[in-house]
């Protein structure tokens, strides 16, 4: 596990936030000291660009941005470097399905996050995203084989009673390959930390993969190391652990 990390990517929710959505003092100063290093940081997130763009430019990150699930990269400067959409038939299909079984959802089109209303001229949006919040376990694996079904999303979850929906071959994992591409770092000197499904992907594929002490088991059983919680400094700790403390 003697891996050079050149880049660090980091999921939010349940991963670098705590439970009050901030940042501790004791990630932020990791964080600091990282760059300080010369390595590089990143967030890569679920959420959309405009509920996560602040929280990057207040730990003063100098890397990329990866939003809603690797469907879109921002530069440093906040400029759009790709964007990938979801078929407007699927967010149509998958809004019905919600109506039908009366389910909590939300849309992340290019503009804006739809939270339990979607706009009445669906197609006229370019969107990226679509999610369930679903507290009954039968309705929830129902929805989700009917997705799996059918063939063209991206499936993944932020929690264990949710679904997230992506354009399919899109994740975090891909994007992070993509920064790579453009900063010259191979994956394997990528460390990235994640606690859900959605960060799967890029645990798995990165050189260090880090599950949080609070992640779902599955990410657990992914991922070549576990940190503490959210709630205790887990990202700060990994980052000590295996950037700082090293030569």
């Amino acid at each position: 596990m003697e891996k050079e990390i050149k880049l660090i990517a980091l999921d939010m929710d349940g991963t670098l936030l705590n439970e009050e959505g901030k940042v501790s003092d004791g990630n932020r100063t990791a964080i600091k000291e990282a760059e300080q290093k010369g390595v590089k940081v990143l967030l890569s997130t679920g959420r959309a660009y405009a509920s996560c763009s602040e929280i990057g430019r207040s730990l003063e990150l100098s890397s990329y941005l990866v939003t809603v699930n690797g469907s879109e990269i921002y530069d440093n400067n906040g400029e759009l470097v790709e964007r990938n959409i979801v078929q407007v038939e699927l967010i149509q299909w998958m809004w019905d399905l919600s109506q039908k079984h009366k389910t909590s959802f939300w849309a992340t089109s290019s503009d804006q996050v739809w939270r339990g209303e979607m706009p009445e001229d669906i197609p006229s949006y370019e969107w990226l995203k679509f999610g369930f919040d679903i507290e009954d376990d039968t309705i929830r694996e129902e929805i989700l084989t009917l997705l799996k079904e059918n063939g063209g999303l991206e499936i993944s979850n932020s929690s264990p009673t949710n679904i997230e929906a992506n354009a399919v071959g899109i994740n975090k994992a891909k994007a992070i390959e993509k920064v790579c591409g453009f900063l010259g770092i191979k994956m394997e000197n990528v460390m990235a930390v994640g606690d859900s499904l959605n960060d799967i992907a890029m645990i798995k594929e990165s050189g260090l993969g880090v599950a949080m002490g609070n992640a779902q088991d599955i990410v657990k059983e992914t991922a070549d190391w576990v940190t503490d919680t959210n709630r205790n400094d887990g990202v700060g700790k990994a980052i000590h652990k295996w950037v700082l403390e090293q030569n």
